[in-house]
């Protein structure tokens, strides 16, 4: 994959969306500022109003953080995002998954899942891979999740599912130091 579009220095991305990006660097442990803030902080306020909308799901939504991280991890593997796939591991493994349980979560099909994460991961497919949702889905799904999990499940795939679609087409890989730590690809 080319980088269609540099790193951002503090003239493009802003003050505040420079210091984001080296925060997070740091945060993650990575030796350098996130690239996804490099990348989509060229766009100073959509990236403000992107990363509240972003974080009031993942790390703030009402989901449970381990079932978060595998549609995330769902949703990365099935869009070919590397960017996606090398952080959410690592914050799959803080979320309580096993190194496992991530590469099961990478494969196709349900086998040998709970009931209720195999109602999500196959939520989670039919939205990436469809437009919409099964009736047998929904009332899965609905058997698991309250009103507001439902909706909030919907949203968090649609907004991954175009995170990675935005960050294949940019070209953004992760940084050099997330991608040795998250060992081993999806």
């Amino acid at each position: 994959m080319s980088t269609r579009l540099g790193p951002g220095g503090w003239r493009e991305l802003g003050l505040v969306n420079w210091v984001a990006a080296h925060v997070g660097g740091l945060a993650t442990r990575s030796g350098e500022p996130l690239r996804l803030i490099t990348a989509l902080g060229r766009h100073r306020a959509l990236f403000r109003a992107w990363l509240v909308y972003s974080v009031s799901m993942m790390p703030f939504g009402r989901l449970p953080r381990r079932d978060t991280e595998l549609v995330i991890l769902r949703v990365a593997h099935q869009m070919a995002s590397h960017y996606e796939l090398a952080h959410h591991r690592r914050l799959a493994r803080r979320a309580g998954l096993d190194d496992r349980e991530i590469e099961r979560v990478c494969s196709a099909g349900c086998e040998g899942w709970s009931d209720r994460t195999t109602a999500i991961l196959t939520a989670t497919d039919e939205l990436v891979i469809g437009v919409g949702l099964r009736d047998e889905s929904w009332a899965a799904l609905s058997v698991h999740l309250d009103e507001r999990e439902l909706i909030e499940l919907c949203l968090l795939v649609g907004h991954y599912r175009g995170l990675a679609s935005t960050l294949n087409a940019l070209g953004v890989a992760p940084e050099h130091g997330v991608a040795a730590a998250s060992v081993r690809a999806c």
